[in-house]
């Protein structure tokens, strides 16, 4: 199992997170929320949520609008008080039942996506603001270094105005690294900037945090994003943490249907172990093509989950036929063709982009995956409320 943590409190290892020989952890655990819960009257924002970051690493609350991670976020931070729960930063306990640390005291520094920089003050006043108790000396050295860092040496005297976005966003970086904190928060630091640029900056960013070797927890719902700047990623959803793990792990071996479904494009085939075989829309396979099947689970319905890659198809007559094309996805390299299979089960088909097929064509669909596949139980045979653990045994 990848997670970490668990919602009522039991915390398991993940990736990356394992013990040397005296039983301690390689890393140092910088910030730590245990069972926190926040609530805006009756609704929950946040719920039963622990988790931990590690010196140095980038860890991404990734989930759609509305499941609680800026919420979380604005906890770390000290914007908003929990509920129940506790949170400790560098080993202090800065909110709990009877204690709640003010933002402007605990050692974290905030980039906003709006980059909240001061429009009549220079670049290096601007990036100087937190540096209160530096002399005017040690304000230069640090606003020198920091300006290198993030590559805006030759606009030290430039105002916010006369930057691109990207420069901006760069500034705000280097006004939050300024007073060395202790964790850095970004809020959606990408979301108001254009497409190119924010694959641009993403990688920029993230460079620019191992080089100053910062701590840092980011906030997106942008799963590329997320994917591919991270150390690891906690997916989540209705106030809770469904998986935390390294971004390989998290996207290749989803521990829930929701964490499949919400990371890329996924597609479920109903199956039914029946000795020595799953028995599928698309023909059969051996039960060794699923991670963690057991016989106990002989005479079980299940879903297997596939991913475009996994699924090759080809147009054929009608009575061969496993299912229409009802829909196509030109992505450039790539068209990725959605099919309606006889039974009613939706998949998606990736292909070259010179391999063009016809909505409505009949088509064989082939399995072409290398590698073992997730499954789950039938989504109406999970009883309310069981969802989870039901659904880990099969992940891949």
């Amino acid at each position: 199992m990848d997670s970490e943590l668990s919602n009522d409190g039991e915390t398991a290892r993940s990736d990356g997170d394992r013990p040397t020989a005296t039983g301690r952890p390689t890393a140092e655990e910088v910030l730590r929320l245990d069972g926190v819960r926040k609530e805006y009257g009756p609704e929950t924002a946040v719920d039963s949520l622990s988790l931990t970051v590690r010196e140095g690493e980038l860890l991404t609350l990734l989930g759609p609008s509305g499941c609680g991670k800026t919420t979380t976020l604005r906890m770390m931070a000290g914007l908003e008080r929990p509920d129940a729960g506790s949170v400790r930063l560098a080993g202090e306990t800065v909110a709990d039942g009877s204690t709640h640390v003010p933002p402007e005291r605990r050692d974290v520094g905030l980039v906003f996506q709006d980059f909240a920089l001061f429009p009549h003050l220079t670049v290096a006043e601007n990036v100087a603001f937190g540096l209160t108790d530096a002399t005017d000396d040690e304000k230069d050295r640090r606003i020198t270094e920091l300006l290198d860092l993030v590559d805006l040496a030759a606009h030290r005297e430039a105002t916010p105005d006369e930057l691109s976005g990207g420069q901006r966003q760069r500034v705000a970086l280097a006004r939050s690294l300024a007073p060395e904190p202790d964790i850095l928060l970004l809020d959606e630091p990408f979301s108001n900037l254009d497409v190119r640029l924010r694959v641009e900056m993403r990688e920029e960013v993230r460079s620019i945090l191992k080089e100053a070797g910062v701590t840092a927890v980011s906030v997106t719902h942008d799963q590329e994003e997320a994917l591919s700047i991270s150390d690891r990623v906690a997916v989540m959803d209705d106030g809770r943490v469904e998986q935390i793990g390294r971004p390989e792990s998290v996207f290749e071996h989803p521990e829930s249907r929701f964490v499949a479904s919400f990371l890329g494009q996924a597609g479920f085939l109903s199956g039914k172990y029946d000795d020595d075989t799953i028995e599928t829309p698309i023909g059969t396979f051996r039960p060794q093509r699923l991670n963690g099947l057991s016989e106990e689970y002989v005479g079980t319905d299940l879903d297997v989950l596939v991913r475009p890659d996994d699924l090759e198809a080809t147009v054929v007559g009608e009575s061969e036929a496993d299912g229409h094309i009802i829909h196509r996805q030109y992505t450039g390299p790539s068209f990725v063709y959605r099919v309606e299979l006889g039974n009613g089960d939706v998949v998606h088909c990736q292909h070259n982009h010179v391999t063009e097929l016809d909505i409505g064509k009949p088509v064989g669909v082939e399995l072409v995956a290398d590698h073992t596949l997730a499954w789950y139980p039938p989504r109406e045979e999970a009883p309310e409320g069981t969802e989870r653990r039901a659904e880990r045994p099969g992940t891949r």
